[in-house]
């Protein structure tokens, strides 16, 4: 269940020796989809097939129609759900529970990964662009869900989404995180830009995805806001439990 508990600090935990990079994390932010499981379950084809039908059948467009309006909005206000509510009065409840109605059977359970969040020292919050229902869903499927504090949707960021920076404040204060004792894990760079520029540690889990990077063929330098990169989220979390307990 989760509970949204004052942080943990990792030297009251009695862990983090000071070679660990993540040393003085006490929130640890955790982006979704593509996230916390592989980007190859590709849960967002289904999204995106849903979305488009929901759009066809609010506006009466046909599906060639409501796809390029779908993009378009997608392009324009980083979720075709808000330029759905600027443009047509779109309520955004219904559109949430239709779009983010589907099979997350692809995820598999990642009892692993479960085992490295509980001996991360400190708060663990999901940060989505998508709805609670949704993140609350893939978690469980996870196998992870006692193990976050906290979710902040796209509800609780006032329907802004990631990158655009009020809501990275508003989860900041809703909180109480010291950005500068936080990291965000995060598929999307550009979506990094504003935990960085707040103060917090990056993490960049590289995937496939032609969202991830902003130019693909960019040098690492290009993206200051990135300071590291990952490839296996469960991997990653190990090899942090391991640094900051120390050696043995």
């Amino acid at each position: 269940m989760m509970t949204d508990t004052a942080p943990l600090t990792v030297a009251a935990a009695g862990h983090a020796p000071m070679g660990s990079p993540f040393a003085h994390v006490d929130t640890w932010i955790f982006d979704l989809d593509n996230t916390l499981y592989p980007a190859a379950c590709n849960l967002f084809a289904q999204v995106d097939v849903r979305i488009g039908a929901y759009i066809a059948e609010a506006l009466g467009l046909d599906a060639d129609a409501a796809k390029r309006l779908q993009k378009d909005y997608f392009r324009q206000y980083g979720t075709s759900l808000r330029g759905l509510m600027l443009n047509h009065g779109v309520q955004p409840e219904p559109f949430l529970d239709y779009v983010h109605d589907i099979d997350v059977s692809a995820i598999l359970p990642q009892p692993a990964m479960a085992e490295s969040l509980a001996a991360l020292p400190g708060r663990k919050i999901i940060y989505t662009n998508g709805s609670k229902g949704h993140a609350e869903n893939v978690m469980r499927r996870l196998g992870v869900a006692d193990q976050f504090h906290a979710v902040f949707d796209i509800v609780a960021a006032d329907f802004t989404p990631k990158p655009d920076a009020l809501p990275y404040t508003t989860l900041i204060q809703r909180h109480g995180i010291d950005p500068t004792r936080a990291v965000m894990v995060e598929d999307i760079a550009r979506n990094l830009e504003p935990a960085r520029a707040l103060g917090m540690a990056t993490v960049l889990v590289e995937t496939d995805s032609p969202f991830s990077l902003p130019n693909p063929d960019a040098p690492p330098a290009a993206l200051p806001y990135v300071q590291h990169r990952i490839t296996d989220v469960p991997a990653w979390l190990a090899q942090v439990v391991a640094d900051l307990a120390g050696p043995k």
